[in-house]
């Protein structure tokens, strides 16, 4: 390993521990010896292209020390796209949705600190993804202890490839990371770096009593980092973290997701004055997180006008009603909807709540899941209930 990448992997441990991700020596030695270029030789970035359109462009280290110190950058970087979304609009330009990914430096190491593993215990990754994070496992424990498991064939023989480079075999499995590893090992730690829309009952049934899930587990409107501990009766409770991120969601196709089949748009209803603004949900994710548990079947999406291309922050229900606001006029705010306007009001309604709250932080809510499969969330001060949508 050249010199200059040493370099890269001590200061990006520096900025870790300045930043408070990673809180403890061992961490920090372990993300200063693991190399990250190895396990993501070449990704895709993000830019306007002349015409104005967001593409996707590849890149890669190829052996210079400039182009490497990007891999190092506490960033997350996009590894694959959606083939069924993709479309080539240059010559060296795609759109699409990705569907893998390096995760953010930050975001892992906090991930790692409050998985809070001990010497011998088995980890379950749900995820292999690049292996980087599987690399970093097997340095802190062992890879005989680290057993990881991802839905694309592909993905996880090059990432196999690329941890035998440095001396890591971990054991690996293709498969769909929402059901059972395929082997009759029970784990004393499970973590995901894809989002569910719950805690899958297979994930429950290989752990070890007293273990802990820590996963991102992904609502209509919002979601977040989980960390739960798991009885013996399989009922795991717990709450989100400090820790805060969001990941691509868990895919049961190898390279694409599902077509999602929505109900058509109700028609307009009205419109009236309002005290919650775009600003106010795009700038809170505590309070998109509470609108999460308030409004369980509910997406939130970007709104284009076809005759103005006015855009509009926009709440949509499975049925078709809708509720937006317009994302950059704040002056005098203005709701329109189209269905029933109460969807509208359990917004304002949750906004009054979380403001009279003093605008708590996502770590001040629980979240539970019992051995039937329900779950809910709730307020840890004063205990208010949410019983959240089957997934």
């Amino acid at each position: 390993m050249t010199e200059s990448a040493r370099l890269f992997m001590a200061t990006l441990s520096d900025e870790l521990c300045r930043s408070g991700a990673i809180r403890s020596r061992e961490w920090a030695d372990i993300f200063a010896g693991v190399p990250r270029h190895i396990f993501v030789p070449e990704w895709y970035e993000q830019e306007l292209n002349p015409q104005g359109i967001a593409v996707w462009r590849l890149r890669n280290t190829d052996g210079d020390d400039s182009r490497m110190a990007a891999v190092y950058r506490d960033q997350t970087l996009v590894t694959a796209i959606d083939p069924s979304t993709a479309e080539q609009v240059d010559a060296t330009g795609w759109t699409g949705m990705p569907t893998s990914s390096s995760t953010q430096p930050s975001l892992m190491a906090g991930m790692l600190e409050d998985l809070d593993v001990d010497e011998g215990c088995r980890i379950l990754e749900i995820g292999t993804g690049t292996g980087y994070n599987s690399a970093l496992l097997s340095a802190r424990l062992g890879d005989r202890l680290v057993y990881s498991i991802d839905i694309d064939p592909v993905l996880l023989q090059t990432a196999r490839e690329r941890l035998a480079q440095i001396g890591y075999a971990p054991q690996l499995a293709v498969g769909d990371g929402q059901a059972r590893y395929p082997s009759e090992e029970t784990f004393d730690r499970i973590i995901a770096t894809c989002s569910v829309p719950g805690i899958p009952a297979a994930w429950v049934e290989q752990t070890q009593p007293n273990g802990i899930i820590l996963a991102d587990v992904a609502f209509g409107i919002e979601g977040g980092l989980v960390r739960l501990s798991v009885d013996a009766e399989q009922r795991c409770r717990g709450g989100f973290t400090s820790t805060g991120g969001r990941f691509m969601a868990a895919r049961r196709d190898a390279r694409a997701y599902p077509r999602q089949q929505r109900s058509p748009y109700a028609p307009e209803a009205g419109s009236r004055p309002t005290t919650v603004t775009a600003a106010d949900i795009r700038s809170y994710y505590p309070f998109r997180l509470l609108l999460a548990f308030q409004l369980p079947t509910t997406e939130l999406v970007y709104h284009s006008d076809e005759g103005s291309g006015s855009m509009s922050l926009q709440l949509q229900q499975r049925d078709g009603s809708w509720a937006r606001v317009p994302l950059f006029d704040d002056s005098t705010p203005t709701m329109t909807y189209g269905g029933s306007v109460e969807l509208w009001e359990e917004v304002e309604a949750a906004w009054q709540w979380w403001n009279r709250e003093g605008r708590p932080a996502q770590d001040q809510f629980g979240y539970a899941r019992d051995a039937e499969g329900g779950h809910r969330a709730w307020y840890l001060p004063d205990g208010r209930r949410w019983d959240l949508a089957a997934p």
